[in-house]
């Protein structure tokens, strides 16, 4: 029976809502992991280092997550692509929040030794591996459920959960951290890991009321009629279709998306840090943070409706060279010691220039795939983007900071962001415009067409 235009309609909400705010789960328990690597890692599960050590050490911990991203991206995507969208995007949830809970109940360095911090890394690996699972399926489930004129907005609902997540982890752990200081080591900071439970119920509970990818069934009823129509072939697996028809695909797709994500783990994981150091209050940062990922969160489908209409390459490479012209100026903002110019340079990196490449990036990357490694490869593509971007960036800009003396020479990641960016631009321009491509197809023959389409001649 023909499904109305409104039944598609509400379906397309939907699946819209379910994608925003299981990323925003998702995205919670992952960078509530950072604001602690910021403000208490270093002093309760790194005690025998000195302070900057220490807090080397913790970001060093949050890298891993990062690095285990691509590894969840191709076990889900491998699934996701052979068996569905939904039943990945459940499992992933479930995960995430079981290691988040995990942290909030582990012993501290004083009370185990070594042991502390090597459960923190195991419990940081699940989370990465979990989170490199989600995003991929829950930017094809929008989009793929969208039209092709509103490809870029659906899949930037997966995007919009970043900033949300941010939102409310930075919410939630500043409420705690306005405890007295010795509370809120001892206790404090547990909470809003704890609360990871039940935020995971509420994201289960609306996941299992959406349907499957319309473009997936389709792609898998294809599938099932060539097999019945000629000798059964053994299917491929998607990471091996990856590496032998898209490797030119993840390298632009991984190279174009890493200024987008350097900024983003900048500004939310190692300016706390930063701007602590140049002398504001714990709670001003956070606050800052907190009202700019607020507007993050309407700016990015802004320019993801952008992308829509004039492509996804002319908007995300002028952001890569804004973001550029701007690395200088936005530290000297944080620098000056004003608070109000503190708020200036977060609303401007975050809301604007951050957005303006992340809001096309989930439809940019989705886009270069077939649909039948299209899991697989848009994870792989994203989350090695974000192992080499924003995983690094905290790591790769304390050390440069420490290198400069501490303090306010903040020039040496100035210029690491300027080169990143560069590198992202000239790679996304080597890209074709794809806002108007089919992505319905996943044939052999289209598969080639789609490889080869990714590079202008």
């Amino acid at each position: 029976m023909p499904i109305s235009d409104a039944a598609r309609r509400a379906e397309s909400r939907r699946i819209a809502l379910s994608s925003f705010v299981g990323s925003a789960i998702e995205f919670y328990d992952f960078l509530l992991y950072g604001a602690a690597a910021s403000l208490v890692f270093n002093e309760l599960f790194f005690t025998d280092l000195d302070p900057l050590a220490g807090t080397v050490a913790a970001f060093a911990t949050l890298a891993v997550g990062y690095v285990a991203r691509p590894l969840g991206g191709i076990v889900f995507g491998h699934f996701g692509d052979r068996v569905g969208r939904k039943s990945m995007l459940v499992l992933t949830m479930t995960l995430m929040a079981i290691a988040s809970f995990a942290i909030g109940l582990l012993p501290t360095y004083e009370s185990v030794g070594i042991w502390a911090p090597l459960l923190l890394v195991t419990c940081r690996l699940v989370q990465g591996i979990a989170v490199g699972g989600e995003w991929g399926g829950a930017a094809l489930m929008a989009m793929e459920h969208a039209s092709t004129e509103r490809r870029g907005l659906m899949a930037s609902f997966a995007n919009m959960g970043g900033p949300a997540g941010a939102v409310l982890a930075t919410a939630v752990f500043a409420a705690f951290s306005a405890l007295p200081e010795d509370e809120f080591m001892a206790w404090g900071w547990r909470v809003p890991f704890l609360l990871s439970l039940l935020l995971m119920a509420v994201g289960l509970f609306i996941r299992m009321k959406v349907t499957e990818s319309p473009v997936f069934a389709e792609a898998q009823r294809r599938a099932e009629e060539e097999a019945a129509r000629s000798e059964p072939v053994k299917q491929e697996a998607p990471l091996l279709t990856v590496l032998r028809r898209y490797r030119k695909n993840i390298l632009l797709s991984c190279l174009g998306g890493c200024a987008a994500l350097v900024l983003q783990s900048l500004l939310a994981t190692f300016m706390l840090t930063y701007a602590t150091g140049v002398g504001f209050e714990r709670s001003t940062v956070l606050l800052a943070q907190t009202v700019s990922s607020a507007l993050h969160i309407f700016t990015i489908p802004a320019f993801a409706i952008l992308s829509d209409r004039v492509g996804r390459r002319p908007v995300m490479i002028a952001g890569a060279l804004v973001t550029a012209a701007a690395a200088f100026p936005l530290f000297a903002l944080v620098n000056s010691g004003s608070v109000a110019l503190l708020f200036t340079a977060y609303i401007i990196g975050n809301p604007i220039l951050q957005a303006s490449m992340y809001g096309p990036m989930a439809a940019f990357v989705s886009e270069m795939f077939g649909t039948r490694a299209r899991y697989t490869g848009a994870s792989l593509g994203y989350q090695l983007a974000s192992t080499l971007g924003a995983g690094t960036a905290p790591l790769i800009a304390s050390s440069l900071l420490a290198g400069a003396g501490g303090g306010t020479h903040s020039g040496p990641v100035s210029l690491y962001l300027i080169a990143v960016c560069l590198i992202s631009a000239a790679a996304i321009a080597l890209t074709r415009e794809s806002h108007r491509a089919d992505i319905t197809g996943s044939g052999e023959g289209q598969v080639r067409e789609r490889q080869d389409a990714v590079l202008r001649r």
